[in-house]
């Protein structure tokens, strides 16, 4: 697992799993870490590498206002990252827009369906517990190559699956393998979720279902093509200058420690933090895979229809994204502790969870994608400060460690609740109790918080 620095200054971050994002000042593969964001300019740094390869005297002298300023290469590895984890939602959302048409094509059950969904997730599970390791040992641009790689094929061998237990394979190679992509803050995962239900559906259409899965693969090995080409550390890359590499370095490298389960589990915190998870992470996953579904069997949703009223509800998410760390700040810049100030943010988002219940009941399709557009919003905001949280209670050196064990908890969850969703909908073909049980799952958050870690504030591990 990779153990990294997450800033206590950063706002409204939240992923699925571990946070494994980038610094894209450094110019490098990080995680977690602060958002991409300029700063002040520093002093520069001696380049002890290129000194050590050119032989060439160390330019000691200041970076003043007046020099000639700083490149800007590191900014197109951010594009390139970016641009990867677009990929790795796109890849992993086509199963669940296409899901009515696969359901009717193949002759899925909703058990069917369940299981497929679980497997993802339990092989995400697994990822996150190992890729960090994995990375550390090959690189990072090998290591991304070869996972961008692996996912890419693993959504194309969907095309090629005739059963459930092929598809089960198939999504359980995606979810390891898409474990090692650096899921981004909450905010870039609502807003290029939007990407999907706008492209999937016509491909479907015009080409069948087996493309959707084949094309979204494709994109991949191009952007392959890109990061081989454009990634390398930052004191080994050609057009990075001096002044950008003393840039990239001039905030060190913090310190990181390897801890195990047995030293976290006793404290309270880490237990309260790995329950946030279990409770709040598969509403977001079932609204992901189980969404299309719902609205299919609901409303009649045909698979060209599916883009509107995805669209609206996944830009309202990301408003709450927004919204979520934004409340927060306002309310410590105001004079609240961080504690209350947080706790007041997750309440507040989880009482505007609860209408998600009367999703299943109304025969509106519109008011349906109102309340869910509510939920979506209500997880994204409450899962920005959780994340927060942890950075506001546990030492830096071992945040990564904290994250990914509350992800590892998250991720199980999601799987379990797959299984439960079809089951109950093989029981009753209602939506009912699904919805009824997420619309409290904030505010349980939020009484689980209160509990579990009566006052936010650091502790010593």
């Amino acid at each position: 697992m990779v153990h990294h620095h997450v800033s206590r200054r950063e706002r409204g971050l939240a992923v699925e799993g571990e946070v494994l994002h980038m610094t894209c000042r450094r110019g490098e593969v990080t995680a977690p870490s602060e958002q991409c964001q300029e700063r002040p300019e520093p002093r520069a740094r001696v380049d002890h590498t290129r000194v050590a390869a050119t032989g060439a005297a160390p330019d000691l002298s200041p970076i003043s206002d007046s020099a000639a300023p700083v490149g800007r290469y590191r900014w197109r590895i951010c594009a390139l990252l970016f641009f990867a984890t677009t990929l790795n939602y796109l890849d992993r959302q086509v199963i669940g827009i296409l899901a009515p048409e696969l359901q009717t094509s193949l002759h899925w059950s909703n058990a069917d369906y369940a299981n497929i969904v679980a497997a993802f997730k339990v092989a995400y599970a697994i990822g996150l517990l190992s890729m960090g390791d994995i990375l550390d040992r090959i690189g990072t641009r090998r290591g991304y190559a070869i996972g961008l790689s692996a996912w890419s094929l693993a959504g194309m061998a969907h095309a090629f699956a005739g059963s459930v237990l092929g598809f089960a394979a198939a999504r359980a190679a995606l979810g390891f393998a898409e474990a090692a992509n650096f899921p981004a803050a909450v905010k870039t995962v609502a807003e290029w979720a939007i990407i999907a239900p706008l492209v999937v559906p016509i491909i479907a259409v015009k080409w069948g279902w087996q493309w959707a899965f084949i094309l979204t693969g494709l994109v991949g090995f191009l952007w392959l093509g890109f990061w081989l080409a454009m990634y390398r550390k930052p004191e080994l890359h050609p057009q990075v200058s001096a002044r950008e590499l003393a840039y990239i370095q001039a905030d060190g490298i913090e310190p990181t420690e390897r801890i195990s389960w047995a030293r976290l589990l006793p404290h309270r915190e880490t237990l309260t933090v790995c329950l946030l998870k279990f409770v709040t992470d598969p509403v977001w996953w079932f609204f992901l895979f189980w969404l299309p579904k719902f609205l299919h069997d609901r409303y009649g949703v045909s698979l060209l229809e599916l883009g509107p009223p995805l669209v609206v509800i996944y830009i309202v998410s990301d408003v709450g994204s927004v919204a979520g760390g934004w409340l927060s700040s306002h309310l410590i810049a105001r004079g609240w502790s961080v504690d209350a100030a947080r706790k007041t943010t997750i309440l507040v988002f989880g009482v505007l969870a609860l209408p998600i219940f009367f999703a299943s009941r109304t025969t509106s399709l519109w008011t349906a994608v109102a309340l869910i557009s509510l939920g979506t919003a209500a997880h994204q905001a409450c899962s920005s400060n959780i994340y927060t949280i942890v950075s506001d209670v546990f030492p830096r050196r071992i945040v990564g460690s904290v994250i990914g064990l509350a992800g590892f908890s998250g991720a199980i969850a999601a799987a379990l609740v797959s299984e439960f969703v079809g089951f109950i909908l093989t029981a009753t073909g209602s939506y009912t109790l699904i919805f009824g049980l997420f619309s409290f799952s904030y505010v349980l958050a939020w009484v689980i918080l209160r509990i579990g870690i009566p006052t936010i504030r650091p502790i010593q591990l």
